[in-house]
């Protein structure tokens, strides 16, 4: 399966300010891709690109006064294939863990763990660990929060949307995240394209999405507590903490955010003969 995927995304700027944008496909990916993934600047302005400590793509630019757009257009392979389901997964015991994992089983700004834990062991301690337990994690998460864009706070923590009850991707992926870490299960935020492929079309504006993975059986498992069904044509851009490490755009001055558009669509086999 071939995915079209891009972004074109406009700024205004009141005085010139440096940016960090993470827009960028992770290393995972980048076999998969089919064409180049380049960032056009317009008006131009150089970009530097570094590794962060997560291993995502970060780019840097000083963005002039005025209005200044980001966009990219790239195509990607992709298997076609739902997200793996592994029933069998183990959790390790924390002393097992590598080292680099540790990381994922502390809180962070939006994943209180010290505020849910009493909360995630009197609704999850009986259940057996591994696969099933973060399953049961995610349909409680999925329940519990109810899906409004109306209702999104950028400040909003864990332990908010589950007493709030309300939010959107981010919130469901938080809350599910903290509940695992609560339960010693390493898990980490992940942003990406994820486009509505093998479902009915959604009636809502496309837009990057937030999931989440945990640590089982020594590899990293997609979750998804805001769909909670395993999805085709997960394209990951970043890893984190939590949602503050991987910021779409993170300003050092005064911008504000005027266009935003975001594309990931299937390619037809006619319109790939018609290329």
């Amino acid at each position: 399966m071939k995915i079209r995927a891009g972004y074109r995304i406009a700024f205004e700027v009141e005085q010139t300010a440096t940016m960090l944008l993470m827009l960028t496909t992770r290393w995972e990916r980048h076999g998969d891709l089919l064409t180049p993934e380049f960032m056009t600047v317009e008006p131009f302005a150089p970009i530097h690109q570094f590794s962060d400590l997560y291993g995502n793509l970060c780019t840097r630019v000083v963005a002039p006064p005025g209005r200044i757009t980001f966009s990219s257009d790239f195509l990607v392979n992709d298997t076609g294939l739902p997200d793996p389901v592994l029933p069998g997964a183990v959790q390790h015991p924390i002393e097992n863990l590598p080292d680099e994992v540790l990381v994922y089983l502390l809180a962070s700004r939006y994943c209180d763990t010290q505020v849910l834990m009493e909360t995630a062991w009197r609704l999850f301690g009986q259940t057996a660990p591994g696969w099933g337990r973060v399953q049961a994690i995610v349909d409680y998460a999925h329940e519990r929060v109810a899906f409004d864009y109306a209702h999104a706070r950028p400040t909003r923590t864990a332990s908010e949307a589950h007493d709030e009850r309300v939010g959107v991707c981010r919130d469901y992926a938080h809350l599910a995240i903290t509940l695992c870490r609560c339960m010693n299960i390493p898990a980490r935020y992940c942003t990406g394209y994820l486009g509505d492929i093998g479902i009915p079309p959604i009636d809502a504006p496309m837009d990057f999405s937030a999931w989440f993975q945990v640590y089982l059986e020594g590899a990293w498992r997609t979750f998804d507590a805001r769909h909670n069904k395993p999805r085709i044509g997960r394209i990951l851009i970043a890893v984190g903490r939590d949602a503050t490490d991987v910021a779409i755009s993170t300003s050092f001055g005064n911008t504000e955010l005027v266009e935003f558009t975001v594309m990931t669509e299937e390619v037809r086999r006619a319109e790939t003969n018609a290329a």
